[in-house]
């Protein structure tokens, strides 16, 4: 039987984190705080030297946000009405789109929004959306370093530096599922407010229902139908035809002709199409992995034998493993898994592999977020493995139990 290996009790800094680790997050953490201030005096954020706005994710949700704020919130997700207003906000010309596809109920942050400049807007979102992404973070870990790892996480700079939402995304999974055990009703909350990310809303019902947890299930269900209905007394029906009008452009558009390039997206998909492979041939891939996700979540989550750590970061690398539309903003969901796993190193040491592998899921996110490689797809199969090999074989102590038991007569 495997037993755990600590790693080398050598000096430890704040809360018994090993140094190394530490001092890794503190140098990725001194790196985050300077790159903004540096990135926006040097006109490469929010606006160029010529006072110009920097065509970035952003734009979309500002002009999405003054489209409803002006009564037509269904023309926000028209690729070329929605341009015009980007051009007229930022001044200068892009080429292609920064086209508006979330769901109706998201219109209420981008209305929100689009009540202040762009500047404030932007610098706004960015730091109200890292608060709940910190806490949760915090609350993971169980330990102030919590905060450290959270701040540190390189994709920080993906997300943060072209305004998108996965702080959010993070936060939410985060919150669904450190919340579950104790608090299923807020649980439930969050992960019907996550339908604002509907990729991600595919392995939590399977899981939800296979181990009855009918609480968080019908919570969920009905966050997500009442954000829905209030969206439409707003916005009106309108918007949802719009928006089931135009998913199937865009999903053409990116998942079909790769009009964002593939090595942004992160993928089983995208590497497919990235390394030259039909779109027949990337479907399959995905449809095959996806399924064996989905199988060995199912049998994890109902296993007696695998601590709730270890099926909360599965559960959590299984939704990225799944949805094809992984961009790389989405990559910040990772810090959720990554989180779990060090607070399981803290409360009963590292295993020896654990923090060189961690330094090589870091590598490569590294080598997309400065070389655009499409690298993403293997830090989360790295974090995957390690989430696994702690979890260990216990589909043998499954059957080892179940054979212990004597037959019925």
């Amino acid at each position: 039987m495997a037993t755990a290996v600590s790693a080398p009790k050598i000096t430890a800094a704040p809360d018994g984190v090993p140094s190394a680790l530490f001092n890794v997050c503190f140098v990725l953490l001194v790196i985050n705080l300077t790159i903004f201030p540096a990135a926006y005096f040097s006109h490469a954020w929010i606006y160029d030297e010529h006072g110009l706005g920097v065509p970035t994710d952003f734009v979309n949700v500002w002009a999405a946000g003054r489209m409803v704020l002006e009564g037509h919130p269904a023309l926000a997700y028209d690729w070329d009405l929605e341009k015009q207003v980007e051009l007229a906000l930022l001044k200068q010309d892009f080429i292609g789109y920064f086209a508006w596809h979330y769901p109706p109920p998201f219109l209420f942050v981008a209305s929100f929004l689009a009540q202040f400049p762009y500047a404030a807007a932007f610098i706004g979102w960015a730091s109200f959306s890292f608060l709940p992404y910190l806490l949760m973070m915090r609350a993971i870990v169980g330990r102030t370093f919590g905060f450290m790892l959270a701040a540190a996480f390189p994709l920080v700079i993906n997300n943060a530096l072209v305004g998108q939402n996965g702080f959010l995304t993070a936060a939410l999974i985060g919150g669904t599922l450190f919340l579950l055990p104790t608090r299923p009703i807020l649980s439930g909350i969050c992960l019907g407010l996550l339908t604002y990310k509907p990729q991600y809303g595919l392995l939590f019902p399977l899981v939800l229902i296979a181990t009855a947890e009918w609480t968080v299930f019908f919570s969920a269900a009905v966050t997500a139908v009442a954000i829905a209905f209030v969206s439409w007394l707003a916005f009106g029906a309108a918007s949802w035809q719009a928006f089931f009008h135009w998913m199937p452009m865009f999903s053409q558009a990116f998942l079909s002709e790769g009009k964002a390039t593939w090595w942004k997206l992160q993928s089983v998909l995208s590497l497919v199409r990235y390394c030259g492979g039909s779109e027949w041939l990337a479907w399959s891939c995905q449809w095959i992995v996806s399924a064996a996700v989905a199988v060995v979540l199912v049998l994890m989550w109902r296993s007696r034998h695998v601590r709730y750590s270890l099926k909360a970061s599965s559960l959590a690398i299984g939704t990225m493993l799944i949805t094809p539309y992984l961009f790389m903003y989405d990559m910040m969901v990772l810090a959720i898994p990554v989180a779990f796993l060090v607070r399981l190193g803290l409360a009963s040491g590292f295993r020896r592999y654990e923090l060189p592998g961690l330094a090589c899921s870091l590598a490569l996110l590294f080598c997309f977020t400065f070389w655009g490689l499409p690298t993403g797809l293997g830090a989360t199969l790295i974090v995957g493995a390690l989430i696994l090999r702690r979890a260990g074989p216990w589909w043998r102590r499954e059957q080892a139990a179940l054979a212990a038991v004597p037959a019925s007569a």
